[in-house]
């Protein structure tokens, strides 16, 4: 308890010693947040939302996905830091971050098209609707919660991991962490975790509540005056957009 008093004390000092100010800590670990969900988005929203939309390439993706989940990012960052030099630690950093964050995107973009019942669908293409504004009025609108929960989840992945980006010198809140072990420094080190968590919990509430607001009000409606039954390919595809396991499709 001692430890964690010292902790709490030394952030609300104000005297960072030898290290960033706190809130320069905190802007560089959500700058490379943001840069490396920035490019991750830019890159597996729009291939999510075809493969959605086509139905083409899911079980390639789907593969992708878990090869990508399963690469040590830690180990992936040493690596890229190598091959890139030391001139270009930024770039290798936010590489490691953007194949950290690309199958939570992925996953999130193509499983929100999935859970549209495709009763939906069929009525808006019996009423004329062309393929482009199918997917802009219904399959977009309707699959944006999904979308949400996997843009939540790949922040939650990168804004923890970017801890790691410090180990290359790059700052970070977790040069708090690396740095204060060899020192002895134990009250910044569970403090610069004491930040980290916080920040993650607080990133976490504020996609939340994002994700109650994207469910349109039709549904959010309908959910509250008769609890919504989810079927078994909607509760599939939230699993996997957050990356949970999830047993394969039952064949008839």
């Amino acid at each position: 308890m001692n430890l964690i008093g010292e902790a709490i004390a030394w952030i609300f000092s104000g005297d960072p010693g030898q290290f960033d100010s706190i809130p320069v800590a905190i802007g560089v670990q959500l700058l490379y947040t943001l840069v490396a969900i920035l490019i991750a988005g830019a890159i597996a929203i729009p291939l999510g939302w075809y493969i959605g939309h086509t139905g083409k390439g899911r079980e390639t993706a789907v593969a992708i996905s878990g090869a990508a989940r399963a690469i040590p990012s830690f180990g992936l960052l040493i690596l890229l830091t190598l091959l890139l030099g030391v001139l270009h630690k930024p770039e290798a950093a936010i590489i490691s971050f953007v194949i950290l964050a690309i199958p939570s995107l992925l996953a999130g973009a193509y499983t929100g098209f999935e859970a549209i019942d495709r009763r939906v669908i069929d009525a808006g293409r019996s009423m004329g609707m062309t393929e482009t504004q199918i997917l802009w009025r219904i399959e977009v609108p309707l699959g944006l919660p999904l979308l949400v929960g996997g843009i939540r989840a790949a922040t939650l992945q990168v804004l923890a991991t970017v801890t790691i980006a410090a180990y290359i010198g790059l700052g970070g809140l977790g040069q708090y962490i690396i740095a204060a072990i060899p020192l002895r420094r134990f009250d910044i080190l569970i403090g610069g975790a004491i930040l980290v968590a916080l920040l993650a919990l607080i990133t976490d509430g504020l996609f939340a509540l994002l994700q109650h607001l994207v469910v349109p009000r039709g549904i959010r409606a309908a959910g509250a005056s008769q609890p919504q039954r989810r079927s078994a390919r909607q509760r599939r595809a939230e699993a996997i957009a957050v990356g949970a396991p999830t047993a394969p499709p039952a064949t008839p």
